[in-house]
């Protein structure tokens, strides 16, 4: 069997890890990836120090069913990067890129040690066409070559540009690397960062660890800061579960968003938490002042509440899953909450809140919601949000790219892929295979959820489709 994979991020070494365990017998493997970094994909590249890795590490194991990976690979780097506030190390994401990198080092080692023929193409997969009983990919540099099953492994897209700033001077279309795009900036410019979620959060601090000196501004339409993350708790749920939703779908044929509820109301019930009590907090976020929540956050970093806890978890590990079991009405209702959802689902670590904190406290940091226009004029900027009219010398392009969006990089492939129908566009966004030898692993998989993929559930994402891979085989 010849197995083609496109794409070398996280998605990819997350198939070859779980390739390498449960592979039987040897075959041919050829990954495709232009990047003179491989296995990290774009947001473990090398960078600041600052630009941290934004989850404990049980939450960042790129090993399928095993969330010790990580942290057993860490080993003794971990006292060196512990937050003190949330009792966990979090490395700087160039270091998870060189786990991704050993992880997948490893897993191809260990295939050719068991005779797979395994080899690395530096080349981006521009076309795919079915031909025969194989599949065909062309690369940009006019490489042809054929495939039994083909892994799209594509990452996430780009920051989206909303306001046509384009190349006008001062504008920084895509931060990372921030270790790059922040040479650019005066210390003393006043800036402005389109975005509130956490590549803000990185943007900002990096620039309070370069000593800027100027005003700072977060500008976005919900002007919703992501949540804090607290410290880890020794709690497994015990009712929202996914051998509890898949009981709900054995038993009634679907699973609705008041399932859900109803056993995430449970959970607090048996922990003697109050569940309105707790929506009514969250829903208030929309509302509150930024400064005030941030502050209310730290300070509950240690609070012994689990219901925050319960919703970061299960929105990785048991999201995906249940988001296809959900009719689409109860999607429509989730979605009316995204913003809320993805600062929930997406937190910040402590020692990055306590930067912002800071700076809101001196008044150098802002963060202004309803934005509404930004245009380029006479070298600078001029924002319109719900609190007026203000100027930037610098604006840095912080929107976090849509889950399901197609890469850049990506596009000419993509579209081949719908022009050969060997797949179709899902209507919420993304791909969906239409021959059983394609595989989507990742964000720009259709039908999932609205929230960015995290590492758990990518690592599942890839599982899947190696056993899909191997199962077919094995027929």
């Amino acid at each position: 069997m010849d197995i083609a994979i496109v794409g070398a991020g996280a998605a990819t070494v997350a198939l070859l890890d779980t390739l390498a365990a449960t592979a039987a017998q040897p075959g041919d493997l050829t990954v495709f990836e232009p990047s003179a970094h491989p296995w990290r994909g774009r947001p473990y590249g090398p960078d600041l120090d600052t630009v941290l890795v934004n989850a404990p590490p049980a939450l960042m194991s790129i090993r399928h069913h095993d969330r010790g990976h990580y942290a057993a690979w860490l080993g003794e780097r971990a006292p060196a990067h512990l937050d003190g506030l949330l009792g966990q190390p979090l490395v700087p994401r160039a270091l998870y890129g060189h786990y991704l990198r050993h992880t997948a080092e490893t897993a191809l080692a260990a295939l050719r040690e068991r005779g797979w023929h395994v080899r690395v193409h530096a080349a981006r997969v521009t076309a795919m066409a079915a031909s025969a009983d194989r599949l065909r990919l062309r690369a940009e540099d006019g490489h042809v070559h054929q495939a039994d099953h083909v892994a799209l492994c594509v990452g996430a897209g780009t920051p989206h540009d909303h306001y046509g700033l384009g190349a006008a001077p001062g504008f920084v279309a895509d931060p990372y690397p921030l270790a790059r795009t922040l040479e650019q900036v005066p210390a003393e410019s006043s800036v402005a960062v389109i975005g509130s979620g956490l590549t803000a959060v990185d943007v900002v601090v990096s620039l309070a660890a370069r000593g800027h000196t100027g005003p700072i501004r977060l500008v976005s339409r919900s002007g919703l800061l992501p949540h804090v993350w607290q410290r880890p708790l020794d709690h497994r749920p015990r009712h929202l579960t996914a051998e509890r939703v898949r009981a709900l779908h054995r038993e009634n044929g679907a699973v609705t968003l008041d399932d859900l509820i109803q056993l995430l109301r449970a959970e607090l019930d048996q922990a003697g938490e109050d569940f309105d009590d707790f929506a009514a907090d969250l829903l208030a976020a929309s509302t509150e002042e930024p400064g005030r929540r941030l502050r209310r956050q730290l300070a509950a970093v240690d609070d012994p509440a689990i219901g925050r806890r319960v919703l970061q978890e299960t929105a990785h590990a048991l999201g995906p899953y249940a988001w296809r079991l959900l009719p689409e009405p109860d999607r429509g209702r989730l979605r009316r909450h995204f913003r809320l959802a993805t600062s929930l689902a997406s937190p910040m670590v402590p020692v990055n809140a306590r930067v912002l904190m800071e700076l809101l406290e001196r008044g150098q940091l802002t963060v202004a919601a309803g934005v509404r226009e930004i245009q380029a004029a006479h070298g600078r900027f001029r924002l319109r949000c719900d609190d007026g009219t203000q100027s930037a010398d610098v604006v840095v392009n912080a929107v976090n790219p849509s889950p399901q969006a197609v890469p850049h990089a990506a596009a000419q492939l993509v579209a081949s892929l719908l022009a050969e129908d060997l797949a179709a566009p899902h209507p919420a966004g993304g791909l969906v295979p239409a021959d059983p030898r394609l595989h989507v692993v990742g964000d720009l998989a259709g039908g999932g959820p609205f929230i960015t993929s995290g590492i758990l559930g990518v690592a599942a994402q890839a599982a899947g489709a190696a056993q899909a891979v191997l199962t077919a085989r094995a027929g």
